[in-house]
This record gives C-alpha cells, sequence and structure tokens, in this order.
C-alpha cells in the first residue's frame, strides 16, 4: 500500500490533468502548455519525476532488505568494510547525474535562445499595474508607439464566467505562430512578469531591460500575476494574455490605431 501511495502521489505530481489556461481549485499537476518552452518544462518535470520514482523505490527496498536481514544477526558486527558496494554508491549517483545534466543544459540554453523577432512587446511593471508597447506599431500623427495600461477588474465589476483576480480590463493580444521578443522592466519597484502556461517568469528591474522570447503555439486566453513581493497590493496585478491568428491581431492593433 505504502508504494501505491508513492506512484499515485508522483503521478499527480508529475502529469497535469488540469486542462486550463488559469489556475482551478485543488489542481495539483502543470497548466496545459502553448509554447515550446513550456512544453520542455513539463517534460523535463516529468523525466525528473521518474527518476525520483525509482530511486525512491530502490531506498526503501534496500532499507527493508536490511532490517530484515541485519536484525538480530551477530555476523553484523563482522560487517566493517565492502570495497565493491562504496565503489557502486559512488559511480552510480554519478551516472544518474549525467542522464539528468544532459536534458538539464539542452532545455537551459533552448529558453536563452533568441529567434530573429517578428513582433516586439515592451512591458513596464508599475505598483500596482502593468503597462504594454508595441514597439513595431507607430501611430501617424505622432511618433509615439501604441501603448496602454492595464488593470486588474475589481470582484464587483466582474462579469459572469471571469476569472476573480486575474480579469483585466485591457488584455495583451499576441499572434499565435510567430516569434515574439519580450522586453521587461519596472518603472518602480521590483516587479515579475509570469504567465505559466507559456512557461515564462522574467524579473521586472529598473534601471534594467530583461529581454526573453515566446513562441504561442494555439489560440487561447492565458493568465498570469506578478511573482514579486512588490508591496501593499502585490496580489492585484494580473495578467490577461490573448492569443488570436495573425489576421485578427493585425485587424485588433489597427482597430486600436484608429481609437487613439
Amino acid at each position: 500500500m505504502f508504494f501505491l501511495f508513492i506512484i499515485i502521489l508522483f503521478i499527480f505530481s508529475g502529469f497535469s490533468f488540469s486542462f486550463c489556461d488559469a489556475a482551478t481549485n485543488w489542481q495539483l499537476g502543470i497548466q496545459e502548455p502553448s509554447t515550446p518552452s513550456a512544453e520542455g518544462i513539463i517534460f523535463f518535470n516529468n523525466y525528473l519525476c521518474f527518476f525520483l520514482l525509482a530511486i525512491c523505490i530502490l531506498v526503501f527496498w534496500f532499507l527493508r532488505t536490511i532490517i530484515i536481514l541485519f536484525s538480530n544477526n551477530p555476523k553484523v558486527q563482522l560487517f566493517t568494510h565492502f570495497s565493491l558496494l562504496e565503489i557502486v554508491w559512488t559511480i552510480f549517483p554519478a551516472i544518474i547525474l549525467l542522464f539528468l545534466a544532459i536534458p538539464s543544459f539542452a532545455l537551459l540554453y533552448s529558453l536563452d535562445e533568441l529567434i530573429d523577432p517578428e513582433l516586439t512587446l515592451k512591458i513596464i511593471g508599475h505598483q500596482w499595474y502593468w503597462s504594454y508597447e508595441y514597439s513595431d506599431f507607430s501611430l501617424l500623427n505622432s511618433n509615439e508607439s501604441l501603448s496602454f495600461d492595464s488593470y486588474m477588474v475589481s470582484t464587483n465589476d466582474l462579469v459572469k464566467g471571469s476569472f476573480r483576480l486575474l480579469e483585466v480590463d485591457n488584455r495583451v493580444v499576441l499572434p499565435v505562430n510567430t516569434h515574439i521578443r519580450l522586453l521587461v522592466t519596472s518603472a518602480d519597484v521590483l516587479h515579475s512578469w509570469a504567465v505559466p502556461s507559456f512557461g515564462l517568469k522574467i524579473d521586472a528591474c529598473p534601471g534594467r531591460l530583461s529581454q526573453a522570447s515566446i513562441f504561442i503555439k494555439r489560440s487561447g486566453l492565458f493568465f498570469g500575476q506578478c511573482s514579486e513581493i512588490c508591496g501593499i497590493n502585490h496580489g492585484f496585478m494580473p495578467i490577461a494574455v490573448k492569443g488570436v491568428s495573425v489576421d485578427e491581431f493585425l485587424a485588433w492593433s489597427t482597430t486600436k490605431i484608429n481609437e487613439i
């Protein structure tokens, strides 16, 4: 029964059964990925869970064997040295670490890779809201870029079906199947722009411009929150990103520019 409990625990912790792009009640798994980076992170998590499960079973089997064989056994006092065992338990963990290091470094370098972007989104953290700027879209009557602020929708103003503390008045709209560059900074204190479905968490530091890239593979509405304790209203800085087709994104950006 104990081993069955361990197996069930690792299955629930390693594999997501919650197919939602926002947190749900009693959720144990990871949110469904929408970018190659998130897929790689979840695969590596499941890969690690396999080794953890195998190691736990092996260790508990060793403990059980030792307790049974060495209980009330007079030969235990003569057992002082075993060179082969020491060699095995030194080399075996090194081999396991090698199997973990290779995919780990591959994932790490892939997350840092920045492909020539087709769109740039600048993200600025404030106390306590986000500002977004599409640097590639300039207004005709002035030299300013398309930008807007995004505030959390209060509980009293929510419509039926909206997520409390996650819905915003101005959602970020991004095209799918497009290489997007994110430039993140802060205007006051430390913030962190994090969207679990993207496998993304970028620190927004005053006076520093952080850079990341995403490639959204499917349409949808993705939610996140500031993951840095940035002040009294830290829990009220939600992020809402809407992934749409390229044609829908161009129509939205044109409408947004005409409104201004």
